[in-house]
């Protein structure tokens, strides 16, 4: 090799260097990291996903719309936050669909931002029967990602009513189940207490089904 011209011999050289970093970053990083989350955090790894009646009908970490063919909210159920994460060449994407996560990138002073606030605070106060005082800001603004599997306490209580003739019981008792279902700030301090829309809609269905 020392026969070779300077710049070949470094060419070699970083030739070497590259294939080293290919293989240990690019093949033994991800083998390991991937053995490791497969043995101490198996469940998220594979996407914390969630079964119901021997299949899987969703994930915890990802909103999901409980809505009837023609996109209206089911009243039976609890409602997500409203989502910008749409296939906007599909008619029948009402949101939630992680393949186009996003936000509406709509400011606060945006005249279709208002509008569509507006528009939800009047269906919300129409569906859940509460003044537009009453309504928290999540149940009528999107997430950054589309995505947020949560919603505020807030947003749950409003809809607890509802819910409750729908299923034919108690407020109270839907309240209890929310209140199981409410998840505290994580860490401790970081963020809010949220509570998961569809592990809570799966505990409704199993405790309180339609029509019994």
């Amino acid at each position: 090799m020392n026969r070779l011209p300077t710049w070949v011999r470094q060419h070699i050289v970083g030739l070497r260097v590259l294939l080293l970093f290919t293989v240990i970053c690019g093949i033994v990083y991800p083998l390991v990291m991937t053995g490791i989350a497969q043995v101490a955090f198996h469940k998220q790894a594979d996407g914390s996903l969630v079964s119901s009646n021997g299949r899987t009908v969703g994930s915890s970490l990802l909103c999901q719309e409980f809505t009837g063919a023609k996109g209206n909210p089911l009243p039976q159920y609890f409602q997500p936050r409203p989502s910008s994460a749409v296939n906007p060449t599909a008619k029948n994407d009402y949101g939630c669909n992680a393949e186009y996560s996003a936000a509406s990138n709509l400011g606060p002073t945006n005249s279709d931002l208002i509008q569509a606030i507006k528009q939800r605070q009047k269906q919300i106060e129409a569906f859940d029967h509460v003044k537009v005082s009453q309504i928290p800001p999540d149940a009528v603004t999107a997430s950054g990602s589309g995505l947020d599997p949560g919603i505020s306490p807030q947003n749950a209580a409003i809809q607890v009513d509802r819910i409750a003739a729908a299923r034919n019981t108690s407020p109270a008792a839907v309240q209890a189940l929310v209140k199981q279902y409410t998840e505290g700030r994580p860490l401790g301090f970081l963020g809010e207490p949220q509570v998961n829309v569809l592990l809570l809609n799966i505990a409704l269905d199993q405790k309180f089904p339609v029509g019994h």
